[in-house]
């Protein structure tokens, strides 16, 4: 066996060891793109999935969507497919072209997209009570920080293991809060959040 060979057998048993969990079921291999360069990240890297890739760009809506095609893309000329794709980005104050236009380009790259309005933080809120009166930056770093029971860092890598433990009742009021607008308009509806299908997704490989 030449050495190329042995290289490619061996990244092929790599990339089996990754897609094959401990109870012998065939993984999907998932890739996150989020908007913020820690904040995101480090909760879903809290998964600690061997089959998830989670990325941190700085990117955001429409450039964020783009980055993500473009890594979807490379990995197949790598000959290494992701089976699912997420964009995770909120709606701050962007423009509402640009934020709608996201969900339009996601979708023509057969990607899904985990928003947040106004930010990712309405889904570490959703963890401890249901809210659905529109609140701004300030007012969520004030809540979390009395939740919390210490002042709330936006970038902290400890954050998912605060909170993980009521990771169910977070999707449950998700859920609650989607239903709440009869005809869904990510762009306007705040708060609101899709953040909880990337999390039901992920819980199916813990």
């Amino acid at each position: 066996m030449g050495s190329d060979d042995l290289y490619k057998r061996k990244r092929e048993l790599k990339e089996f060891k990754r897609r094959v969990g401990t109870r012998g079921k065939d993984r999907d291999l998932i890739l996150i793109v989020c908007e913020g360069e820690k904040t995101e990240p480090y909760y879903f890297k809290g998964f600690r999935l061997t089959n998830v890739t989670v990325i941190g760009t700085g990117f955001n809506t429409q450039s964020l969507v783009e980055r993500a095609y473009d890594l979807k893309t490379q990995a197949i000329v790598d000959k290494r497919r992701y089976d699912q794709v997420w964009c995770v980005f909120d709606r701050d104050s962007f423009n509402p072209e640009s934020f709608n236009n996201a969900f339009f380009l996601a979708d023509k790259y057969q990607m899904r997209v985990a928003y947040s309005n106004e930010a990712f933080e309405i889904w570490y809120l959703l963890h401890f009570n249901y809210y659905d009166a529109a609140l701004s930056r300030d007012q969520y770093i004030d809540k979390l920080s009395h939740l919390l029971g210490h002042k709330y860092e936006k970038n902290s890598p400890l954050t998912y293991n605060e909170i993980y433990k009521y990771q169910d009742n977070a999707i449950q009021r998700a859920v609650q809060l989607r239903l709440r607008y009869s005809s869904p308009n990510p762009e306007k509806d705040n708060p609101s959040t899709t953040v909880h299908l990337l999390i039901q997704e992920l819980k199916k490989w813990i």
